[in-house]
């Protein structure tokens, strides 16, 4: 069984605000502990991850220096957090795998996302990225830089870039081949670096694709049987955070796209999660599933989590 894993920002990080390398080896030896048991189980297992909370230290990083070290495009910082998260993670993952006698090893591919440089997401960025600012910080900075901010509330501002649709992987051609040497891929961690093609050229653009649906395309493009998203809720609810919530075990594609038209599911949390397994399904994948990463081995074999079918 071939199956495609996103994790989510709680499996690298002990908490948003957690940033030493040493933390999130910590955090990787329970995660990795979790994935080691599925290889085990006879598993082909390709892994993607979030980056937010990591990308989010660069760019404070960056900021902190600015004035004596030139900073990075956005393109540049994904591709930064997604070596780092995914050489931690490759390390982590294959010392438990050794631990255990198995075969498999973890292998890490920078992975570039193609995007469509007339993508309407340019023309309208929404995605947050990055620390908040006062509104006067906010301004100078874009004034600066050229960047654009929004409001996130309470007199806090944060700067947005563009979440365009991926399209493709630059590395398509060679993905494929790589997961079915049998051991384990980690790729296109936090979105992928997003790029659009110029001619026979790609070239890095300032967006930040959303990690879910780069799964489901990854999912796609080596023809996983399952598509699992694990994150730190147990499954998907109706009325999440009222008194009426409900866990759902199964939703049909036209159920969860149902509930997305009537804004059940928010963007900014689990709705990404419930377009990419529909995304996946409609392609012809047989099951998608939401959970957490506790209980992946009961996710996978579904008797937990939330089953998105056909």
């Amino acid at each position: 069984m071939r199956v495609v894993v996103a994790l989510g920002g709680n499996a690298l990080s002990p908490s948003a605000s957690a940033g030493s390398a040493e933390e999130i080896r910590a955090a990787l030896v329970r995660t990795s502990s979790v994935l080691a048991e599925l290889v085990a189980r006879d598993v082909s297992l390709v892994i993607t991850h979030g980056n937010g909370p990591q990308v989010g230290r660069i760019l404070l990083q960056q900021e902190a220096a600015a004035l004596t070290v030139p900073p990075m495009p956005m393109d540049v910082c994904g591709a930064e957090s997604q070596g780092q998260i995914g050489y931690l993670l490759a390390q982590a993952l294959d010392s438990e795998l050794r631990a255990r006698g198995l075969p498999q090893r973890a292998l890490c591919l920078v992975t570039q996302v193609i995007v469509d440089g007339r993508d309407p997401a340019f023309r309208r960025p929404t995605k947050p990225v990055g620390p908040q600012y006062d509104e006067v910080t906010a301004h100078r900075i874009a004034a600066e830089s050229g960047h654009v901010f929004l409001p996130i509330g309470a007199g806090r501002w944060r700067r947005v870039v563009a979440s365009p649709v991926p399209l493709g992987l630059v590395e398509a051609g060679v993905l494929p081949a790589l997961v079915g040497t049998g051991h384990v891929v980690v790729a296109a961690g936090g979105g992928g670096v997003p790029v659009v093609e110029d001619g026979p050229s790609i070239r890095g653009v300032e967006a930040v694709v959303d990690k879910d649906r780069t799964a489901a395309l990854l999912a796609r493009l080596v023809a996983a049987d399952l598509l699992l998203i694990l994150t730190e809720v147990p499954r998907v609810q109706v009325g999440y955070g009222t008194p009426s919530a409900r866990s759902l075990d199964t939703l049909t594609v036209s159920e969860a796209r149902e509930l997305l038209a009537a804004g059940e599911f928010p963007a900014g949390s689990m709705g990404p999660k419930v377009q990419a397994c529909c995304d996946f399904v409609v392609s012809g994948g047989s099951r998608a599933v939401i959970g957490a990463l506790d209980e992946a081995v009961d996710v996978l074999f579904g008797s937990a989590g939330t089953s998105i079918v056909p």
